[in-house]
């Protein structure tokens, strides 16, 4: 590609931020008045729009303490989380929660209203603070999107994609950005000295999912393309009641709805989580998001019976829930509604530390791009936003602790990656082979060959966005197949036990994650089988 194709924008200060969710938000409010440069891929209002943020944020109530709130993360885990993260996480909660409710955020109860909180899945008291009923991401995000307009300090770029870090030596030195509307429009370079990653997950590359079109891993991609240390990648989280409508995304129904007494049966009318778990509805979300997907698979069909908690001021009470039963034609207060396991959380992403710093001298992450290493290999409701809150909010103070650097020199940059425009039919191939082969429930065999045909989109499209795409997706096949065993949000029903030999976190690159596709596609498992039956 011809330099003179780029342009710098230098940076309203020397801090760029990409992402414009929850994350980015508050890390560039809370870095003003220090000058820096927000980029969304979307415009704010949609952002907000579009938020598939049902569930609440997690608090400590009355009676409650962080040591609690700790040691239900940590007893979630699987046995990976980090419990001194944890533990810090969990003592800011109330810090945070208030400096949230500073900046307008208007939480649906008080530490003392404990009736108005609501009893997250998995989890022993009532912690799940409602924001907005279950419009808990819209709520949070035009109340931090209206502030982020009103601070001067914050240069607001909309519409335009990151697709690579620019590196300066060992440090990240900018990014590369490019308009949405227009894959062959020249790429525009962001100088800065330092870069925070606040994308949105990856729910996206799945075909079945919760998460919006934006949600497709790029900021894991970039991070690991630049040379980023990846943390946890297999571990994806499924939403066990996603509607079943016909819709992309599925709308999520907020899980406060089962903590209300809703319960899962079947087209029979049985209770197939009763025998499956002690919890029964109330289980962790992988285990209940197992007990839908073999219901479905056996032909019985998964449903939400909510008949006996909705009233009919459902609408008020859970506005998103109303609107998606009434645009599918369902009345929740006289019907079950047809459900379905979905891509949701990732739980793993970029490796940061306490001060959400990553291996590559200046890069943060915050949000659900970083692994903190709070969730370990399972994440409980209200927890994740918990974690974006806090982790944003210290990435802002690391940041501001620094005496700005001077902007690098970009203007001689070279970029060598060419791009295309987004090949539909290679995407939508992409999204059913995590669908079918990396989702919910997962096999050597099946592993193997989601590694290869991921592996060829990632090394061969002409889409930056799609080699992106495949990139994260390499890094979570790659790693669900090194992982012999199931552990949290990880099922492997060829190991369907947990392997103390294993109980460690994956630490990853994107080096190591191509070197085991090599070594798959030089010996795949169907030639192994074949030569041990011989």
């Amino acid at each position: 590609m011809d330099d003179r194709a780029h342009h710098v924008i230098e940076s309203n200060g020397d801090v760029v931020i990409v992402g414009g969710g929850v994350a980015g938000l508050l890390c560039a409010l809370q870095l003003a008045p220090r000058p820096v440069t927000l980029v969304s891929a979307q415009r704010l209002a949609d952002q907000a729009a579009d938020s598939w943020m049902t569930g609440g944020l997690a608090a400590i109530g009355n009676g409650d303490s962080p040591e609690a709130l700790a040691a239900d993360m940590i007893a979630a885990s699987g046995g990976l989380a980090d419990s001194d993260m944890a533990l810090a996480v969990a003592r800011e909660a109330e810090r945070r929660i208030h400096e949230l409710r500073n900046l307008g955020i208007n939480l649906d109860c008080s530490r003392e209203d404990r009736h108005g909180r609501i009893r997250a899945v998995a989890a022993p008291v009532r912690r799940l603070v409602p924001i907005g009923g279950d419009r808990t991401g819209s709520t949070i995000l035009t109340a931090l999107s209206r502030a982020v307009h009103n601070t001067p300090s914050i240069r607001i770029i909309q519409g335009y994609q990151a697709e690579a870090l620019i590196m300066d030596g060992d440090a990240v030195a900018g990014v590369q950005v490019r308009s949405g509307d227009d894959a062959a429009a020249p790429p525009v370079i962001l100088a800065a000295r330092a870069v925070v990653l606040a994308t949105d997950g990856l729910g996206r590359l799945y075909a079945t999912t919760t998460n919006p079109a934006l949600a497709n891993g790029t900021g894991l991609a970039i991070a690991a393309r630049a040379g980023a240390v990846i943390a946890d990648p297999e571990f994806v989280q499924f939403h066990p009641t996603a509607m079943m409508i016909g819709r992309d995304p599925a709308p999520a129904i907020t899980e406060a709805l089962r903590g209300a007494g809703a319960i899962l049966v079947n087209r029979r009318g049985q209770r197939f989580m009763l025998p499956r778990h002690p919890l029964a509805d109330l289980a962790p979300r992988d285990i209940v998001a197992r007990g839908v997907f073999a219901e479905i698979a056996a032909g019985r069909g998964a449903f939400l019976d909510a008949r006996d908690v909705l009233d009919d001021d459902v609408a008020a009470a859970y506005p998103m829930l109303d609107a998606s039963c009434r645009a599918a034609g369902i009345d929740p207060t006289r019907q079950p509604i047809p459900v379905a396991p979905a891509a949701h959380i990732h739980i793993g992403g970029v490796a940061v530390d306490a001060r959400g710093r990553s291996s590559l001298k200046g890069l943060w992450a915050a949000g659900e791009v970083a692994a903190s290493g709070i969730h370990g290999a399972n994440c409980l409701a209200g927890h994740a936003l918990l974690e974006t809150v806090v982790m944003a909010m210290r990435v802002a103070e690391d940041i501001a602790g620094q005496m700005p650097a001077p902007l690098p020199a970009l203007s001689d940059i070279t970029i060598a990656e060419s791009n295309g425009p987004l090949p539909p039919f290679a995407e939508k191939a992409l999204r059913e082979t995590m669908t079918t082969q990396v989702g919910v429930i997962r096999d050597e065999e099946r592993l193997a060959e989601a590694v290869l045909t991921i592996a060829a989109i990632e090394g061969e499209s002409p889409s930056l966005a799609l080699r992106n795409m495949a990139t994260a997706a390499l890094l979570i096949a790659t790693s669900a197949w090194s992982r012999r065993e199931s552990r949290g949000a990880h099922y492997r029903a060829d190991h369907p036990a947990d392997n103390p030999a294993c109980a460690q976190r994956t630490m990853t690159t994107l080096v190591a994650a191509r070197k085991v596709a090599e070594e798959i596609a030089a010996n795949p498992p169907s030639r192994r089988l074949r030569a041990a039956s011989a």
